[in-house]
């Protein structure tokens, strides 16, 4: 008997979630309702797509071991992605000053556009002859409340059909139906939170100045504990030798859609580095604003009786602020957990859908509260306030993040976790410990960390 699964969005999470199946199913599935671009070009049901992206080390390991036979980092590299040191390739300004640039290169991460990285992997996962990309859209799950067998598809014009499957593996995004297709099941009792600090985000593509195609991703954070709507900007290098640049401010300090807006609001950031970078740099693309910046979270992990046959992963799980870099990184993590109890037993296995929802969480627990743990503080935040609990985990964190300032060891502590390679316990090391103890042991920066070159270019573009 063929043994089938059926994913529902061809996003990141689902083709990765359909790589993972590939190692148990005989047959793959992957529902998608948007007609998909043939190269690495946008796609509608993205609304994210055209802002920065990046794929932590977290993320790279877990895809890697999800995609069986292909190197992704290869793949990647050779369409034109930058592999890029946290520790060596970044410059970044933090709330509590600059980082400084290691001779210990730290995790790595993937950096460029959306588009590439979604075509990349779709074209790995897709090669394989179990998986088909086949266009419909779910509109509800077959079954009862004790095990999904399968869903209702509506077909550009053609009648709606049942789709018989073993397993299910809802990851359409973060418009996800599937509280309410539990509901008519009979499965209630869904706790869901919204964090929403209001962020809009302004995205503009630029070619890189020549010499410049390499220079470091550059990044002045927002700072959540000024007791002002928070406002950011990043240099991304992507392929093609371009910028990707992406302005963010929280409610109250959002940036414009015009172009004189647009770097004039660079300029006037806490440090005005992206602004000169750009300001005599090429603009390749319009300003592309979005909205979509709210944390949701469905703990689906709590539901007394989750039924067999269902697992929900990416966006339909959980989404981030996409300031912190995390999603991409949490879909892939979810994905290595199925791949890893499927091997246990197969796409039929009983308590297989419960022990993925409950492994899936455990990156989401620590991506939520690195975002949230930050976004509680911005004025106008809307869903949560900070607490006690939050008091004493965000004055560690600032201490650990100015120690890192001027501490190799508690730069190290922070890669690690921040790029999702470890989880929270690492920060309780005695090693990571003593160094937020010992503080920064070097003293404070008083602009970026660049090279002469680096810093050439900065007053030839400025």
């Amino acid at each position: 008997m063929t043994r089938r699964a059926v994913v529902i969005g061809a996003g990141l999470a689902g083709m990765l979630a359909a790589a993972a199946l590939s190692t148990s199913a005989d047959e793959v599935i992957v529902l998608e309702r948007d007609e998909l671009p043939e190269g690495p070009a946008h796609r509608k049901g993205l609304p994210q797509g055209r802002h920065s992206h990046v794929l932590m080390a977290g993320g790279l390991a877990a895809m890697e071991e999800v995609v069986p036979g292909v190197s992704m980092r290869k793949q990647l590299l050779a369409a034109g992605a930058h592999e890029l040191s946290l520790g060596r390739d970044m410059v970044a300004l933090t709330s509590e000053g600059w980082f400084r640039r290691w001779q210990d290169e730290g995790p790595r991460l993937i950096a460029c556009s959306r588009a590439l990285l979604d075509w990349v992997v779709r074209v790995a996962v897709a090669a394989d002859p179990r998986v088909v990309i086949r266009r419909g859209r779910a509109v509800g799950l077959l079954g009862g409340a004790g095990r999904v067998s399968g869903v209702r598809v509506a077909a550009e014009g053609a009648d709606e059909y049942d789709l018989v499957a073993d397993l299910v593996v809802d990851a359409s995004g973060r418009g996800s139906r599937v509280v309410h297709w539990l509901a008519g099941l009979g499965v209630t009792g869904v706790r869901e939170r919204t964090v929403d600090t209001g962020l809009v985000n302004a995205t503009r593509v630029y070619r890189a100045p020549e010499g410049a195609e390499r220079f470091p991703m550059t990044v002045v954070q927002a700072d959540p504990y000024a007791s002002r709507p928070g406002r950011s900007g990043m240099i991304l290098p992507i392929e093609g030798g371009r910028w990707m640049v992406s302005l963010g401010g929280t409610r109250g300090g959002e940036p414009p859609a015009d172009p004189e807006g647009f770097l004039r609001y660079a300029l006037d950031l806490p440090h005005p580095v992206v602004g000169r970078l750009i300001a005599r740099a090429e603009p390749l693309t319009d300003v592309h604003l979005s909205r979509s910046t709210r944390n949701d979270r469905r703990y689906l992990e709590k539901v007394r009786d989750w039924p067999e046959g269902l697992v929900v992963l990416g966006d339909a799980l959980a989404t981030f602020n996409p300031a912190y870099g995390q999603g991409m990184t949490v879909a892939a993590l979810g994905a290595r957990v199925l791949r890893r109890e499927l091997a246990g037993g197969g796409v039929r296995a009983a308590g297989l859908a419960r022990r993925v929802q409950r492994g899936a969480a455990r990156p989401v627990d620590a991506a939520w509260a690195a975002a949230v743990g930050q976004d509680v503080w911005y004025p106008g935040t809307r869903g949560a306030r900070p607490g006690l609990g939050d008091r004493v985990v965000t004055g560690f964190a600032r201490r650990l993040t100015r120690a890192a300032t001027g501490s190799h060891g508690a730069a190290a502590a922070l890669w690690d976790v921040t790029s999702l390679s470890a989880g929270p316990a690492r920060l309780l090391h005695p090693t990571t410990l003593l160094a937020v103890l010992n503080g920064p042991l070097l003293p404070p920066l008083p602009g970026p960390p660049l090279t002469r070159e680096e810093r050439r270019l900065v007053e030839t573009a400025g």
